[in-house]
Order: structure tokens, then C-alpha cells, then sequence
């Protein structure tokens, strides 16, 4: 499979009516079982409203109720289109381009951003990394804010990575470098028997447990990044770089309350590296914060 073009892109989803049906299909599909009459039922489009109707009882279901679309004025193919550019940018979209590909307001484009990046991680999720045998990096980085002056890193916000060695990565925006702050991270997110490789922050000697983790470091103060045994953090720290560069190359900024959407975008993207072409389908297809 391909990566869809824009021409490919509008063949497929050529109005909101294309765009509809998708979401019905995806969603519910004919012989959905009606909610009202219980009945496996054939589903006929209204014309009147984005809504289909029960063959039997007539009761109405709305493909976009409890979803991104909800409430929204602006077309369902917009939308779609607005899902293709996000996975079609290997350094993500501002909303300063949505405004311009879509011919929105500036508000609307935000608002648009905001709700794809929380279903693009609601999609990833965030499956534990590691396990017995497995390695996962972990580090953490200081994004946005001046990087002069006295007390710089009061000014930026720190994010924690996780990298499986050649597999997914989870990021998280915590509040500071601090054992309290990172051990439940990697509780969370790194199942117990991984082996563990970090740099020398005396936080992580202090937040990983020896009973549950292996826990090798580099010592980049002493000028080493990797070790004869293959201790490195050379994975994350790559992404964090690619990160960073995507940020202020697209965004210029991105302030401390919404860095955990952009985040996780970048997280999506990058656990989907070595197939890029399912973004799309799976953006339009799977609804995983709606429970469906």
C-alpha cells in the first residue's frame, strides 16, 4: 500500500456525503442492530440532516455525534483533508496552514489542530514498552523558552521519552527532572524485566527500582554515548532532536499547556515510521476515545 496523494485522496473523498458514508461504515455498518427497536436493521441516508435511518422503526443515528466532528460547521471533507495533512508532514501542520489549505478562520484551524492531535494519540495509545530480553531509552529534554539567561530551565518545559530499542516511543510533558516525577512515568509505561538505559541524572539512579529493572547509563559529561555493550541513549535522543527542530521549524513555539497534544502527535508519527501509509485509514477508521 501506497501513500495517498492528493489526487488519490480527493477521488476517494470527493464530497461530505463520501466522507459520511465512511463514517457510517467505520462506525456502524448496515445490520448495525437498531438501539430503539433492537433489530438488525437496513440503514437508509437521510436527506434532510447527517443522519441515517432504522428500515424498521425509523430511528436516526448521527455518524458524527460523539465524535471530532461533532457540532462542527466546517465540511466533513475538510476535516478528512485536514487529517490528510497531518499525515502526509513528517514535522506536523500549524494551524496557520490549516487556515490557509482550508480557507477557515484562524480559531477554527486551532480548534481543528487541537482535536486531531488528542485523536491521533487517542489511536496510538500508549501500550506498556519492554519487557524480559527488551531495551528501552529513557531521557528527557527542556522544549521552548529562551535557553539564556539565568534560571533558563524555569522557562521551558520538560518532556520524558521512552523508546523501545527499534520499536514505539511514549513521551509525556512532566513537571521536573525529580524522582517524583519521573518514577511514575516509567512504572507506567515500562513493563517490570526491561533493561533500562539512561544517562547520569542522579534522579534515575534514585527512580529506577533494581528489583523490577536492569539499569545500564552513559556518562555524556565524560564524553560517552555508548558503550562496548551497546548502553546507549542515542535512539531518544535523535527523536528528541528531530522533535525540537519540527517544533520551532513549524510552530516557532508551543506554549507549556498545550505541548502534551504536540507531543503526542510526534509520538504517533514516529511509531508509525515504518508504515506511514496507515495513518490515514486508520485515522478515519478506528475511534478509540469514543469506545468505538
Amino acid at each position: 500500500m501506497k501513500m495517498c496523494n492528493v489526487r488519490q485522496f480527493f477521488n476517494q473523498y470527493p464530497d461530505d456525503g463520501t466522507c459520511l458514508e465512511h463514517l457510517f461504515n467505520v462506525r456502524f455498518g448496515q445490520g448495525f442492530e437498531c438501539p430503539k427497536c433492537k433489530r438488525a436493521a437496513k440503514w437508509y441516508r437521510l436527506k434532510s440532516e447527517q443522519a441515517y435511518s432504522c428500515q424498521w422503526c425509523g430511528h436516526h443515528i448521527h455518524p458524527m455525534v460523539d465524535s471530532i466532528f461533532e457540532k462542527s460547521r466546517t465540511p466533513l471533507q475538510l476535516w478528512f483533508y485536514a487529517i490528510f495533512l497531518f499525515t502526509t508532514s513528517k514535522h506536523g501542520v500549524s494551524a496557520k496552514e490549516l487556515q490557509r489549505q482550508l480557507g477557515v478562520t484562524y480559531k477554527t484551524a486551532w480548534r481543528m489542530a487541537a482535536l486531531i492531535r488528542e485523536h491521533m494519540a487517542a489511536v496510538d495509545g500508549d501500550a506498556p514498552l519492554g519487557g524480559a530480553g527488551e531495551v528501552v531509552e529513557v531521557d528527557e529534554t527542556f522544549v521552548g523558552g529562551k535557553t539564556k539567561g539565568m534560571d533558563w530551565r524555569k522557562r521551558k518545559t520538560v518532556v520524558m521519552g521512552m523508546i523501545e530499542r527499534d520499536g514505539d516511543a511514549i513521551l509525556q510533558v512532566v513537571p521536573d527532572q525529580s524522582r517524583g516525577s519521573l518514577l511514575p512515568v516509567i512504572r507506567q509505561n515500562v513493563e517490570p524485566g526491561t533493561e533500562i538505559h539512561t544517562d547520569e541524572l542522579s534522579a534515575y539512579k534514585k527512580a529506577i527500582p533494581v528489583d523490577c529493572y536492569t539499569h545500564k547509563t552513559v556518562n555524556h559529561r565524560e564524553g560517552e554515548y555508548a558503550k562496548p555493550d551497546g548502553t546507549s541513549t542515542n535512539q531518544i535522543e535523535s527523536f528528541f532532536n528531530h522533535l525540537k527542530k519540527s517544533i520551532a521549524g513549524t510552530h516557532t513555539s508551543v506554549s507549556a499547556k498545550h505541548l502534551q497534544r504536540y507531543v503526542k502527535e510526534f509520538e504517533y508519527r514516529f511509531n508509525r515510521r515504518m508504515k506511514p501509509q496507515v495513518m490515514l485509514d486508520e485515522l478515519l477508521s478506528r475511534f478509540p476515545e469514543l469506545g468505538a
